[in-house]
Parts: structure tokens; sequence; C-alpha cells
């Protein structure tokens, strides 16, 4: 078996197989050999590239055969115009080595093309000659390719990022055969995929990778032969779920055998092209911490005959969302671990989006191990197989970004069919690797369309996997169509946290961007930049633990469930990496750093010994039977109930539908549910109602309005079921409008009708304050409790205020209380001497600004009240930063989140977001 094609075994033995077979140059003419040139900055690893060891290794780890040719190194290289005749038979005028894109260093030719020629020779091994068939395969070209073997042309291909292969036999000759490329790219020019290149890069736009950058090979295989696995680990039915696609077909049969080592673990028959479940009893669960691998072979055989055979691997885990402690989350293998990653663009100073060696592309993964990271997000590229490999091998989570079209154009309807085209390639490439647990569809709204379609359309190519709709919703204007697993931000420096939805995971998609220079080590000195520069290694790291430790409290306190931090290395002139771009300098203290993460992770972990629902939180809950999911359990006249709810609906209507989620009167164990705006009345049955009623002290009132939380009926991973406690098989149900306990019954529609989803309240205050009022806030903190809230030249501070105060200051410091601007159930605070100015926050500053009218205006300007985190008074949660609250830092004000080493501890971070609401300085 490959025992995992790597830097041994396979990947050595194969290296016999050089790209000088058959030499590169016709006779005749004059062309330069390959010379390098000097990249703005050079890796450990450029030195060690030549023409004779041009990234050797074997492309293609999740289907190997034994017999191949490598077509790295040395070709011959000519610029192009439209229309051009290939350049048969011509020698050209320079040389290019392969795979590298020519604007790269190591290419030899460091400048762009829209269009240019490739051209070699190749003489196929004559070991080949039992094989009837010659593949040609491309890993990947920048991008579209037409391909000719000698002066016939053998095939074309759109796209920059997924692999291509054309049969070649007809076209062969003995002897030399001469193989000719040509490439069109216009970048960003054009409306194709193209990532972050651009003709004209800066700033977080970078230099284009045109042409040949992965491996090209050959490959003899019989005319029946396999040419793609898709494997989907099936960890709950101990199998894996094994489509072998063949052409040539013709009555073949498939026979696929799993190993653990040299021991088989399971075997399986069936058709080219069918379902096959290859059995994997009790399965050894692939993971970060144990990415456990299995070996696979799979035959194509004719009768007992084998026809064709390739080896492989896969591993064994699942992936979903879950209900944890009121919010879904993602889960591996059945248990939630945060997912703390960093963005990883993929670029290399030497080789731009080709790394210069193998051992250079498995680095930075290893770095990510090594400074206790559990995922990547792959941003806005896609590497090549091997890339996947090193990933699955070494055991990291991978969210894989679609390259996207150029952020400032609309998209043609003929771009958006070729997007759809090249996203179908990227997932079925790498639908088999086993680190990959998310697809990112669209990042930021660039060449934004239909977002919500292509969600569901990605959810039914492949629903193994969770689907991101829109990293960034909150930014650059994006429109969130709702759909997909994950509710997505990017807050920098942040972090923030959106608010965790009925049906999708909160999750921070991009934030911090600490930029630190490094002398010696900047693609151009001087003019690099960050979201927030620090002064030296150490100013850095503190910050960074800060900013994990933020993360921290969101992951507990709003339901965060994962965070990419901008980013694992430099790049071009983003000097924001962990690493600078050479991969030479780490910035921050690697052990502080592990530290942080291993604490957030293993907190993580501690969340699934919580319950589904969240304690002492408001919430409400969602029907979640289909055509009803607009409707919310409620109260109404004293019994339950099921009504429409929006964010149109009275403020009555949300009360009713908002209620606090307690441990069970009968059993802390269980749950009971106090009506948001009826304290002391809770939701109980009686005789099969469900009512809400005062309670009356009696053990029969607590048993009759705690309820225990069962898996969803229907089968949801993010629902939750609620059985009576003292009426086992008896659950909560809706009957059209009406709230009814209902003994179980073995339907389809029961099971919808008993199945609630978990959703943020409608009422999105937890404390109540007077409307239309005038007060004051004082600081709680003790030392300070003589400062009050006050706006001096349009900024926010606390200040000290007593009877001796100015006036002046005394209206300063009063404010009146108004419902939200935009939201009714959260509140805004409008100065008492300017009337039509409020406070709101921008950049995380308290500013005291006129209302301009404008919805971020309103929802900047937006607090919900929540009980004082210190234990008293009442804290004001943004409300459009869930969970970033007011507070006072050194007497000004801020929103912030958490506690970390920026902004002292937590008790202080308790204290210091804690308000007393008093009467006013100036009525």
């Amino acid at each position: 078996m490959n025992r995992h094609v790597g830097s041994t075994n396979v990947g050595r033995r194969l290296l016999v197989l050089l790209p000088l077979l058959g030499g590169l140059f016709s006779p005749g003419g004059s062309f330069a050999a390959w010379a390098p040139k000097t990249p703005p900055l050079s890796t450990p690893w450029t030195a060690q590239v030549s023409p004779s060891n041009a990234l050797p290794e074997y492309p293609r780890p999740q289907m190997v055969r034994a017999n191949w040719l490598n077509l790295n190194g040395e070709w011959q290289f000519a610029t192009a115009t439209a229309g051009q005749t290939p350049p048969f038979g011509q020698n050209l005028a320079e040389s290019v080595l392969v795979p590298f894109p020519i604007e790269s260093a190591l290419s030899g030719i460091q400048r762009h093309h829209d269009r240019m020629w490739y051209r070699r020779t190749f003489t196929v091994p004559s070991t080949w000659s039992g094989q009837r068939r010659v593949q040609l395969h491309f890993g990947a070209v920048d991008w579209e390719a037409t391909v000719y073997v000698n002066g016939q042309q053998v095939g074309t291909h759109q796209g920059g990022f997924d692999g291509f292969s054309f049969d070649i036999t007809d076209r062969l000759r003995s002897g030399t055969n001469e193989l000719i490329v040509g490439v069109y790219d216009p970048t960003d020019a054009g409306g194709q995929p193209v990532g972050k290149q651009r003709l004209a890069p800066g700033g977080i736009w970078y230099t284009a990778a045109s042409g040949i950058w992965q491996t090209v090979w050959l490959e003899p295989t019989p005319s029946a032969r396999i040419v793609r696995l898709d494997m989907t680990p099936d960890v709950a039915g101990q199998a894996l779920k094994l489509t072998v696609r063949g052409e040539g077909i013709n009555g073949q049969t498939v026979e696929a055998v799993a190993f653990d080592g040299s021991v088989q673990v399971g075997s399986i028959t069936g058709s080219v092209g069918a379902e096959l479940l290859l059995p994997v009893p009790n399965p050894k669960l692939w993971s970060p911490e144990s990415p456990f691998l299995y070996d696979l072979r799979v035959s194509l055989k004719s009768g007992t005959s084998t026809v064709d055979q390739v080896t492989s691997y896969f591993g064994m885990r699942s992936v979903g969302l879950k209900l944890i402690g009121g919010a879904p989350r993602p889960v591996l293998n059945g248990r939630f671990v945060f997912q703390m990653g960093t963005l990883d663009q993929g670029y290399w100073p030497d080789g731009i989006y080709t790394a210069p060696t193998d051992e250079a592309l498995k680095f930075d993964i290893q770095k990510h191990k090594d400074l206790g990271y559990n995922l990547i997000r792959k941003h806005i590229k896609v590497e090549p197989q091997r890339w996947f490999y090193w990933a699955d091998k070494l055991g990291i989570l991978v969210w894989q970004d679609m390259p996207l079209m150029d952020s400032g154009k609309s998209p043609s309807t003929s771009a958006r069919a070729q997007f759809e085209r090249e996203l179908r390639e990227m997932i079925d490439e790498h639908r088999s690797a086993t680190s990959v647990i998310l697809w990112v569809v669209q990042n930021e709204g660039w060449g934004q369309y239909d977002q919500a379609r292509l969600a569901n359309l990605v959810k039914s190519w492949d629903p193994s996997r969770l689907v991101d709709n829109m990293s960034g919703i909150n930014c650059c204007g994006a429109v969130d169509g709702g759909n997909g697993d994950v509710a997505d931000w990017h807050v920098y420096v942040g972090p923030a946290s959106p608010p965790p939805s009925a049906t999708r995971a909160s999750v921070l998609g991009e934030f911090g961007g600490l930029g630190l220079r490094i002398t010696g080590h900047e693609w151009s000195p001087g003019n690099g930049f960050g979201y927030e520069m620090v002064s030296s290694p150490a100013a850095l790291t503190s910050r960074y633990v800060g900013l994990i430790q933020q993360t921290q409290s969101l992951m507990t306190q709003s339901g965060l469930s994962a965070a990419v931090y901008t980013e694992i290395t430099d790049v071009e002139n983003e000097i924001n990496g962990i690493l600078t771009y050479d991969r030479v300098v780490m910035k921050p203290d690697v052990a502080q750093v592990r530290a942080v993460h291993d604490n957030l992770i293993a907190a993580s972990r501690q969340l699934n010994n919580q319950g589904p629902l969240p304690l002492n939180q408001y919430r409400s809950l969602q029907v979640m039977a289909p055509g009803y999911t607009d409707h919310y359990l409620r109260h109404a006249d004293s019994l339950g109930a099921t009504a429409i709810v929006n964010s149109t609906s009275s403020g009555t209507l949300k009360q009713d539908a908002t209620f606090k989620i307690v441990p069970g009167l009968a059993d802390a164990s269980c749950y009971s549910f106090e009506a948001r705006n009826f304290p002391g009345h809770y939701l109980r049955h009686a005789n099969s109602r469900v009512r809400k009623d005062a309670r009356d002290g009696s053990a029969l009132f607590d048993q009759d309005a705690t309820f225990c939380a069962r898996d969803a009926l229907d089968g949801s991973s993010i629902g939750v079921s609620l059985e009576a406690k003292n009426q086992p098989g008896s659950y909560l149900r809706h009957r059209t409008s009406e709230l009814w306990l209902d003994v179980f019954e073995n339907t389809q529609l029961y099971r919808q009708d008993a199945t609630w989803a978990v959703a943020s309240p409608w009422w999105k205050s937890g404390a109540d304050l007077a409307v239309n009022t005038y007060k004051s806030f004082q600081v709680v903190t003790p030392g300070f409790t003589n400062r009050f809230i006050r706006h001096a030249d349009s900024l926010g501070y606390t200040e000290v205020v007593n009877s001796s105060s100015s006036t002046t200051l005394k209206q300063d410091a009063t404010f009146k209380i108004v419902p939200g601007l935009a939201e009714g159930s959260c509140y805004s605070f409008e100065s008492r001497n300017y009337p039509g100015r409020y406070l709101r926050h921008a950049n995380s500053r308290i500013r005291n600004d006129a209302n301009d009218g404008s919805a971020l205006f309103a929802q900047d300007a937006t607090f919900c009240a929540q009980p004082g985190r210190a234990g008293s008074g009442v804290s004001f949660e943004s409300y459009n930063f869930p969970g970033r609250y007011l507070r006072h830092y050194s007497a000004e004000l801020w929103i912030t989140e958490g506690a970390g080493s920026t902004w002292n501890s937590p008790v202080s971070f308790n204290e210091d977001v804690s308000w007393s609401v008093v009467a006013p300085w100036a009525p």
C-alpha cells in the first residue's frame, strides 16, 4: 500500500521519472537557457529550485498509479498574440521553469502577458508499451489553455484553479513528441474568477499568476480506466461512501479494499458510477488531534482480471451542526470544538501562486499546528492536491473559498455561468479531502449575485459539508441571502460575533490584521500596512493574546463558534502576518500564542457538557415544521399559541414571544420557560393544553412547568423537542396555532410539529428602562462611582459630576431614553442639550452625533439593555455588534468585548460595562 503519498515511499519511488526524458528542445534556432530572476524576497527554499527538481512529487495523492512521467522543468516560452498560429517545430526565444507562473521570479520570466506559448518535447517511456492509452494531465493553468501534440489540437480548458486531462494516444508518434500549450489569461481585465490577482497590484490585491502553475505529467492507462474517486465518510453507518468514476467502461466492475496499515478492515464490490458502502467497522476517527488515515485500493475488473488499479487514502469523520447551549454550533464527530485558524492566501514571494518545493507547501500547515491552530481558511485560492494531502495527513480543518470574480464588476450572464462551472469543478476535485469541512461560496460581495441560490446549489452538490454562502455579510454592502449553515462577519480589528440564528452558527470569518514591520523581510520596505500597527514582537504577542481571550468570551457569551485571524503570513504589501512573507521570522512568541489557543479550544470542549438550551437567558422558540417557520411560540390571554413574528411586529407580540429559559422548576436538569413580560409566569400544561400561568408554589405546578430537552423528533441536529417531566412520552407541540401537550405519535406531521428551533429573542433587551424620560448613567466600578457618562466635543467620556458642577456639565451628563432607533425593544440615548444628537459608536469609540437618518447611524445608536454584568445595574449591548458593550476606559467611552491584556481583567470589564440609571442631573 502507498502509506499516504508524501515525501516517503511512493513520493520518492516515482522520482526516477524526471522531466529530462525525451529532451527539451528541437534542434535549430536559438533560445536562452532558463535562469531564475531575483525575487523581492527569497524564501528558505528558493535556492533549492532547479530544472531537475521542479516539484518532482507525485501530484495526485488520492488516486495513485505506479507509472507516470513528470513534465515539470525547463520549457521554451514566447509571448503570443490573438489568433496567432501555434509555433510548431520552432524553438521559442526564452525558457520558463514549469510549473511556476510567469510573473514569478522562479519562472525565469517575472513579467505578465495576457497570451503566451509554452513548448517542449518528450518521449514516451518504452516500458509503457503494454498500456493502451496515454493521458496528459495539467494540475492547473490560469486561465484558458489550448493544448497541441505533434501539430494537432487535443483540447482546450477554461478555469484557473482545477485540473484537466486529455487522452493524447492517437496524436503520439515513436521517438520525440512535441507539446505546445497556448495560454490566455486577462487576469482582472476579464470576467472570470481571479481571486486576489490584479494587473495593478496594491493594498489587499496581489501580483497576477498566469500560465501553467501546477504540475504537468503523463500517465499510461488501459482503455477502461478509473478517472476519479468520490469518497464521503459515513461514521454513523461505519462505512465509506465510495463512487468510482470511470471512462471506457464496458461491463467492468469495481473492487475496493480498505486497510489499517497492513490489516484489511473492509471490502466491497459493485458497479462503476454507483455509490458503494465500503465497511469500516469501529472506525478510527480523524481529527486535528488524531489525523488517522486509512489506505484504500481500488481495482477495475473484468471477471477475475484486474484491468486498472489505483491506491488512495481516506479519513473517517463527520461534520454537521448541533444545538449546544442554545446556539447551533459546528461539530466534528458529533462534538463541538472551537475552530481557531488563520486566513491563508497561499502566496509566495518567489513562486507567487506556486510554493517553491513540496516541503515549503507543507511548512505553512505545520506552522499552524505548531501555533495551536486547528483551522485554515484557504482564502480566494485553490491549492494543488498535494496541499490537501498535507492538510489531511497533518490534521487541520479547512474552509475552502471559491476564488471570486473582480470585486468591482457586476458579473455578466456568461461570467456567472463560468463561475458556477469552476465552482462545481473545485468541489468535485476536492470533495474527497478529509480536511475540508466547509465551502465558502462568496466573500464580501465581490462579484456577488444569487448568494442564496448558490448556497443551496453547493449544498445539493455536497450535502456532507457545511456551506458559507457569504463570508463577511456585514462588510462592504454585501447582502445576506440567509441561506447556508453559518452567519459570517468580518470585523477589523475585532473580534465581534454575529448573532447565531435558529439554523446558522455564528462565525467570524476575518478579524485581527495586527501589523508589524520586520526590517529586511518586507516585500516593499516602508510601504506595508496592517489594520492596526504594533511596535514590537512583544506588543504583538500581548495584543494578539488579548484578542483571543476576547474571542473566548464571545464563544461563551454570544455563541461564536469559529474565528479566522488575518493572517498566517505577510503577503506583498500586507504586513499583518504571524510569519513574515519569506517565512523566516515568527513575529509573536510561539509559547504564548499556543497557550491561548489551547485554552480557547479546551474551554470549547467543556461546552459539550451543557444541555442544548441556554440557562438564564432570553430566547424565542421557532416552529420548524415546513410552511410554519415564520411562526414562534407566544402566550396570549394566558394560553400558549404560535403566531407570525417579524421585525415589524408590535412590541407586545415580541415580548409575548420571548421567554427566559431557567433550570426546570421540578428538575434542574430540565428547563422551565418564564414569560419576558410577566415575570413569575411560566409555560405549563393543564389538561393537555399549554398555558402561561403564575407560579402558585405547588409541586404540581412546578412539574407541569418543567420540560426536558430531547433530540429533535424530526431528526434535525439543530432543533429540540420538549418532553413533559411528569408525562414522559408527551411533547410540547403546535396544532395549527395552538399549543398542546400530546402523546407521541409516530407520524411525520407529529415529529415536525413537536420540533422547535431556539432563536434569538424577539425582545432584545433583558432589562427594562423607562422610555421618554431623562436619566443619567453612573459608573459602578469601585473608586469611580462619582463619575457619569457625559459628552464633550462630540465624544463620549465619564467625568465627576456633583451638585456644584456647571450647568453645561450637568446637561452634558443627562440623556433622554427613547426606543431604539433601529429596534424598538432596545434603546437610544438622546442628548439633553442637543436634541437630535445621540450616543453612537464609530470605530469602537462612543460619539455624540447628529442623526443623519441612515440605517447605519440608527444601528450604531441603538443599545440593548441587559442585566448588569457586575451583578447590579444595567449593561448596554451594541445592537449591531452583539457581545460588545458600552464601557468606560481611562475616562473614555468605547464599545468592547471581553477581557484581554489591553482591557484589563474580567472583573474590571464587568464593572466597567455596568451602569446605574439614576435621576437626571439636568431634569
